[in-house]
């Protein structure tokens, strides 16, 4: 069979927010298959064997078939390259540790094109993910040389990427945890900044550290000389200590202290240069020189026997603890020290370079603390140690082995002290002491060091012990739930507004009148960008990239976004769910063309992402008039409000006798009716009156009215508001 040209990838496009294909960010693909659209996989000879034999996983994806061996079924029933292609991708993404189980591969009005989308949590390994899936695929097809270690350095790539692009695995955990109780996030930069929650709902973390940390408190426990003193003043156990400037000032320091000391980096982290258990001069003297390229200055201290502990603090309580044992050695009399570590130590699996690792790589051309413990054992890095002689290779610095069950009440009240005296919010308290089970008073044990923003890697992944839940811990710290906010999610009022007709100034009447409540508003829609009334932005601002800057301001209490069908096709919704969302109509499909929309049927899949997001405890407000909207009622997860200019449209009649809210137009005046009970909205007058001062259709003023009402804004305040509403150039709405 003669080659096959490569399949083009016509169009790559990041869906960021809520879309029509799922509620979360994918990558979508515009494929032309070429002269492959002839040739399904059973046309193939030998491409099913190849594909599985280079991805035996394959096996497991269900598929549209429900069950596992589905897609191995679709192959060799006959399924065309654009859907082998999805689950090439996905099957990669297993392979490199980001599992997604979700894809579609849908067929265009144009032959051989097709649109093909997988789940991204982000964009760029998304990208690394299709080009190399991409690049596999054409081998197996035109049975080209790839084999399995083509497969693993395919993953490979996409592994590393995952690791310079994804959140670290502390962050992450918070932001999981945040996802679990249905608390959105925003990444604000390549790092580890994230936003949970929304506008003035908002918090923001940084690995451990939190808005709420303070930077006197950091600046504290940086200061590991005052966090000892701030202790102790307290009652706190602690090591007593001193800063030093030379090793002969650290030898003095040892003789004024007592023998054994610990000499060590006095704002360091992470053990390095520091030195344990140092009992003669010259052991003293190069631990000062260790220590002093690691920190500003050099602390002796008196050392303390017993286990290495870390405990984290959340708010004011401990969370979580984990207890350190001393790495060592066997000697077989033919190895050396370094040969003898890579072959007992580093070939452990807990053991690794990235920080998803529990316990890091030993490596004593970087660690000159293990080189000075290898010297007072009168052994170096090439030593060759005798057969069955135990070698100690590192104090500290393998602190992974869970503990937290055990730690004792009176350890607990102390190490929470601890942190309250430093003031941080979150902290890793060390520890030192025999048996965490007992009081620390009963066995000399102290604490010597309260860290800001502490690695939760060692809680998350104990190389022994149970991990330990502590991104909740975190979360529910920021987030409490409290009488006034029992179900705190970080969220604000938002409403979206989906639409062709009259959309924008259905939007400018929500935010003047969110604005009369009270709430600091911002608005995005294609009259630009408004914060509390104010223009910021004169441009069209119907998009994402907008949306995100009213959802990251602190400012922001309440937002109302306009949302075009190309808003939804080109990036997605700017909010992954809103309290109150409203569709007015399904026109515009021959503005739409290059999405392969030609027809006002085709959208309903579009405009139906709207009502998709709305959260259980909001409100979809709906065109009557419309019936394809009306038809959007049973998408909805909330409650649904209808609106018509006709009380007696079908739709409304229906919904009022299920005791269903609806608007309408009755006696030249907009009523509301809950059920069988009819209200007027009070405050506003006759509407040929109000419309004859304003250029807004009565469908608008209808939408609007019923978001506010969705909104829980009194009515008075409605129908006053709007009789003083006036569309403005400069505003989004302004008293008459």
């Amino acid at each position: 069979m003669s080659q096959q040209e490569d399949i083009k990838l016509l169009r790559i496009n990041y869906l960021r927010g809520p879309n029509t294909w799922t509620y979360r960010a994918v990558l979508e693909v515009w494929l032309d298959l070429g002269g492959l659209e002839d040739f399904p996989s059973n046309l193939l000879p030998g491409f099913n064997d190849r594909l599985v034999g280079l991805l035996p996983a394959l096996l497991e994806h269900h598929c549209g078939v429900g069950e596992r061996g589905g897609f191995l079924q679709r192959l060799h029933e006959g399924t065309w390259m654009g859907h082998v292609l999805e689950h090439v991708v996905i099957e990669l993404l297993n392979l490199a540790d980001m599992p997604t189980g979700f894809g579609q591969t849908r067929s265009t009005s144009r032959r051989g094109i097709y649109r093909m989308v997988f789940r991204a949590r982000d964009e760029q390994v998304a990208r690394t993910a299709l080009a190399e899936g991409h690049h596999l695929l054409m081998a197996a097809i035109n049975n080209q040389p790839y084999g399995p270690a083509d497969v693993q350095a395919a993953a490979q790539k996409i592994k590393s990427k995952v690791d310079d692009c994804y959140l670290g695995p502390s962050t992450a955990s918070i932001v999981a945890a945040a996802t679990d109780r249905r608390i959105p996030h925003i990444r604000l930069n390549d790092g580890n900044l994230v936003q949970l929650g929304y506008g003035a709902s908002q918090r923001r973390i940084w690995t451990a550290e939190t808005d709420l940390t303070s930077a006197i408190a950091e600046g504290i426990a940086h200061d590991k000389d005052l966090t000892k003193s701030l202790l102790a003043t307290c009652g706190i156990p602690v090591p007593e200590g001193q800063i030093v400037n030379s090793a002969e000032e650290a030898w003095e320091a040892a003789e004024d202290i007592g023998l054994p000391v610990v000499v060590k980096p006095s704002d360091g982290n992470h053990g390095r240069g520091v030195s344990l258990d140092l009992k003669t001069r010259e052991e003293v003297e190069a631990a000062f020189r260790v220590a002093q390229p690691h920190g500003s200055d050099v602390m002796v201290e008196r050392f303390v026997r017993g286990h290495e502990h870390r405990l984290l603090v959340v708010g004011g309580r401990v969370v979580a603890a984990a207890r350190g044992e001393t790495a060592t050695v066997t000697g077989d009399g033919t190895s050396t020290v370094v040969q003898l570590i890579d072959a007992q130590l580093n070939t452990d699996p807990r053991r690794g370079l990235e920080e998803d690792f529990p316990l890091s790589r030993i490596d004593t051309n970087v660690d000159e603390a293990i080189v000075l413990d290898l010297q007072r054992q009168g052994l170096s890095p090439d030593a060759v140690p005798a057969a069955g002689r135990e070698v100690l290779i590192q104090r500290n610095g393998n602190v992974a082995i869970d503990c937290t069950d055990q730690v004792h009440p009176e350890v607990d009240y102390i190490v929470s002290l601890a942190a309250r005296v430093v003031g941080l919010d979150i902290a890793g308290v060390d520890v030192v002491a025999q048996d965490i089970s007992r009081p620390l008073h009963l066995q000399g044990g102290a604490i010597v060091e309260v860290n800001a923003g502490p690695g939760l890697l060692m809680h998350l992944k104990p190389a022994e012990g149970s991990p330990r839940p502590v991104g909740r811990a975190i979360c529910d710290h920021l987030f409490p739930d409290t009488p006034d906010h029992p179900n705190n999610d970080g969220r604000i009022p938002i409403v979206g507004i989906a639409g062709s007709q009259g959309t924008h100034r259905v939007a400018s009447l929500v935010a003047w009148l969110l604005h009369l409540s009270g709430r600091h508003t911002g608005l995005a829609s294609r009259d630009g960008l408004f914060l509390d009334q104010r223009c910021v932005d004169p441009t069209d601002c119907s998009h994402w990239e907008a949306g995100q800057r009213l959802l990251i301001n602190r400012a922001v209490q309440a937002a109302v976004f306009e949302n075009g069908a190309d808003t939804i096709l080109r990036s997605g919704l700017a909010y992954d769910r809103c309290q109150v969302g409203v569709v007015t109509d399904l026109d515009g499909a021959a503005d739409l063309a290059e999405f392969d929309i030609t027809e006002d049927e085709q959208m309903f899949r579009v405009m139906r992402s709207q009502v998709d997001v709305v959260l259980p405890g909001g409100a979809a407000v709906l065109n009557a008039a419309h019936a394809r909207v009306v038809d959007m009622e049973a998408l909805c997860d909330g409650e649904v409000i209808f609106y018509s200019t006709d009380p007696k449209a079908a739709a409304v009649v229906a919904h009022c006798a299920r005791g269903g809210r609806a608007l309408y137009v009755r006696q030249d005046q907009v009523v509301l009716a809950t059920g069988n009970t009819e209200a007027f909205l009070p405050g506003l007058g006759k509407l040929s009156a109000w419309r004859a001062r304003r250029d807004l259709s009565e469908d608008a003023l209808l939408a609007a009215v019923g978001a506010a009402w969705a909104l829980g804004i009194p009515l008075n305040l409605i129908g006053a508001g709007m009789e003083a509403f006036e569309s403005s150039e400069k505003t989004a709405g302004s008293a008459a």
